[in-house]
């Protein structure tokens, strides 16, 4: 019954303009328990932002839009390695610590699948997306990783946490059909980047699916998407936005309160907004293509499309293909020596 009824309350909360919920909303108390204070939730943030933007200021930090952790040059964030650790066994328990990643499913899939035929124009009954080589960033367990498989695609799932590759490899085995066309290494992007084998121009899309808020360098992770990608690639991100709104239901309320996901495993400070995010990706050659608000609901465990990005988003870039002046300088560079 709280659940029923904090559910109501993060939509009533989500459908207001946030600029005034800020300012007025307070949630009332429920059957006796502690009610939860919208307002006291934006004061608190706000002194924090005032806090931090003060010692910023005095120790002379880099740009927001890049972050004092794109000076690391590791996508790698040791703390969140080790809170992962802990999670390597629970990746497919479809009601437990990631069930909401399971549900996003129903999005995510059809929205990668959708953009890469859009793309590509494939024709494959039954396995769309055959021919087509696809990175799964932060693959974890593996959870979006077999459905691409099994949509035809050859994939490559990595993560750092060795556990939750080994989850992964041991749940595909399972999977006949998937053996031939999914495959997993423990190992970073950056690492994965310098592979002959894997590295530059190897891969038709990448993915990171709620990862790039678990990253220590953005800087590095959006070069490296470039640099695996061929010319034309697709890059697809889904993660979270950096806005009141999200602090308070991603972190208070799915963390603290509901309990959805386990507390801690967010830091707002690693949310990006999608211009942000944006202004990153064209800074390293690619064009965004779409940007979609999504939705979770805690009651039903279902996610939906929305107008609004202000909580989570998917978000669809293509690299740059190559200059056709410079594709026709080589060309005549190569007749006159032909």
């Amino acid at each position: 019954m709280y659940a029923n009824k904090f559910g109501r309350l993060m939509f009533g909360l989500y459908s207001r303009n946030t600029a005034a919920v800020c300012g007025v909303v307070q949630a009332q108390r429920a059957g006796g328990r502690s009610g939860f204070s919208w307002t006291a939730v934006c004061r608190q943030r706000t002194l924090w932002l005032r806090r931090s933007a003060s010692l910023e200021s005095q120790h002379h930090t880099v740009p927001c839009h890049l972050s004092a952790r794109s000076a690391s040059h590791s996508t790698v964030d040791p703390d969140e390695v080790r809170r992962f650790q802990l999670l390597a066994s629970k990746w497919w328990d479809e009601r437990g610590e990631f069930a909401a990643l399971h549900a996003m499913n129903d999005l995510r899939v059809p929205f990668i699948r959708d953009n890469l035929l859009n793309e590509h124009r494939l024709g494959h009954p039954g396995k769309p997306l055959a021919g087509l080589r696809i990175l799964d960033v932060g693959c974890g367990g593996g959870l979006l990783t077999e459905p691409l498989g099994r949509l035809g695609a050859d994939v490559l799932g990595i993560d750092p946490v060795g556990d939750s590759i080994g989850t992964a490899q041991v749940h595909t085995a399972f999977d006949p059909d998937l053996r031939q066309r999914v495959s997993y290494r423990a190992c970073t992007l950056e690492d994965l980047s310098e592979d002959e084998e894997h590295g530059e121009g190897c891969y038709d899309a990448v993915v990171a699916s709620e990862v790039v808020e678990h990253l220590a360098d953005l800087e590095t992770f959006a070069s490296c998407c470039g640099h695996v990608l061929k010319p034309g690639g697709s890059l697809f991100i889904t993660t979270l936005n950096k806005t009141n709104l999200s602090y308070a239901l991603a972190i208070v309320a799915a963390e603290q309160l509901l309990r959805i996901v386990p507390s801690g495993t967010h830091d707002w400070e690693k949310f990006i907004s999608p211009v942000d995010l944006e202004r990153l990706l064209e800074s390293n050659g690619f064009s965004v293509q779409s940007v979609q608000g999504m939705l979770y609901n805690p009651v039903s465990g279902a996610w939906s499309w929305t107008n609004s990005t202000a909580i989570n988003y998917a978000l669809h870039a293509v690299k740059a293909r190559e200059d056709p002046h410079t594709e026709q300088a080589q060309e005549s560079t190569a007749d006159t020596h032909s």
